[in-house]
């Protein structure tokens, strides 16, 4: 049964027995499934669907976080480019609103190519991408670098200047999960002065208390956990990795 062979290959990973080759096998077919259901339902149209995409996604992380095969089985599947998270997130829930689309009299007939009518992304899905990205970054250095590619730093740099606290606390999580293990992240954040932003930010009075508090607490990571050449000192931890979050 498939919830037995489940159990068994979750009772091998929580004993340190390295899972078989047919474990495997079935493991990466389970995680890929859930990536593909997950990111069907994160690239649509509308919101309320990319919300349950998103949600997918972020339990698949936390099972891949929570057995090192799992893990390792998660950086597999981000080479193949049907499974990869990093670009449906900022193609989608992360893209800067383009404005909502125009239907015409000839669209509506079939006259004219159809517009591709999409939901602006709301703020509780705009802090959920932001917590996959944290995850994926976490467990897999490949997606920072791809999440570079998009300009991850500037965009989430954005996201914490203009959006509200919901997005702004998951926001500073997940740029210093970007600098982990990416030295080009790191360059990208200190040449759009970010830690002079987050300082703004902590100096605005008329700010949210709660993402002040948490601006501060950043700005301590931020000195903790890198040095001068901008290389991280320790890694974070994925095992607790948002365990205070409910979605």
């Amino acid at each position: 049964m498939p919830g037995a062979a489940a159990g068994d290959e979750a009772a091998a990973a929580a004993g340190g027995r390295r899972p078989t080759a047919s474990e495997r096998r079935r493991m990466y077919r389970d995680l890929a499934q859930s990536l593909r259901c997950g990111l069907r339902d994160a690239s649509a149209g509308f919101s309320f669907l990319r919300l349950r995409g998103l949600r997918a996604l972020l339990r698949a992380l936390r099972s891949a976080a929570a057995a090192d095969a799992d893990a390792r089985l998660f950086r597999h599947s981000q080479a193949l480019r049907d499974l990869q998270v990093v670009p449906v997130l900022f193609e989608h829930s992360l893209r800067r609103a383009q404005g909502d689309a125009v239907v015409t009299v000839g669209q509506v007939l079939g006259i004219s190519p159809a517009v591709k009518l999409s939901n602006p992304a709301t703020d509780s899905e705009v802090a959920l991408a932001l917590r996959v990205l944290e995850g994926c970054c976490l467990l897999c250095r490949d997606c920072a670098a791809a999440a570079h590619r998009y300009d991850a730093v500037k965009v989430l740099l954005n996201i914490l200047m203009t959006r509200g606290t919901l997005e702004q606390k998951a926001c500073l999580d997940t740029l210093l999960a970007l600098m982990v293990d990416s030295s080009e992240n790191l360059m990208d954040f200190k040449e759009h002065e970010g830690l002079d932003k987050i300082g703004d930010l902590v100096k605005d009075t008329q700010r949210d208390d709660n993402v002040r508090c948490s601006c501060d607490l950043y700005v301590l990571k931020y000195i903790e956990r890198f040095n001068g050449s901008g290389l991280a000192k320790k890694s974070l931890s994925t095992t607790s990795m948002f365990s205070s979050d409910n979605y």
